[in-house]
């Protein structure tokens, strides 16, 4: 049974579901930050997936990392898998623009989170809502 990693629900915000992985939002305003779960049991690593998994986290992955820099106009997209604090297997997929908070270094300890209020997640969510079409299924808060 799949059950998503205590930090990783106490730090982000649920979006919704594509065909493998749980789409989430980092509540951390400072960069527009999602992040993909694999809805895998007992998994911290790539190649722990079975190899269509790892086909499909992988589709999934650069789909949202394509989409993400054309709504958000990046000027670069970081997708990595760290794990070293949460060690669940998940994808981070992070907007960065020159102007950003940390740019050009990495976004991870560099600022305090700043959360986002109610208004600006539901903005995010209206924002993904007519792009995210093909094989999602949003999660309604």
């Amino acid at each position: 049974m799949f059950a998503l990693d205590a930090r990783l629900e106490q730090d982000t915000l649920v979006i919704g579901d594509f065909p493998l992985s749980r789409l989430l939002l980092s509540n951390d305003s400072t960069y527009p930050w999602f992040i993909l779960v694999p809805r895998r049991d007992q998994i911290s690593e790539l190649f722990e997936l079975d190899t269509g998994d790892q086909q499909q986290l992988w589709l999934e992955t650069t789909a949202l990392a394509e989409l993400l820099k054309d709504l958000f106009d990046a000027d670069k997209m970081n997708v990595a898998t760290l794990g070293n604090v949460v060690s669940q297997l998940h994808m981070h997929v992070i907007v960065r623009k020159r102007d950003d908070a940390a740019w050009p270094a990495p976004v991870w300890g560099k600022h305090p989170a700043n959360p986002y209020s109610a208004e600006q997640a539901a903005a995010i969510r209206a924002r993904l809502r007519p792009v995210l079409t093909d094989n999602f299924i949003f999660v309604e808060n």
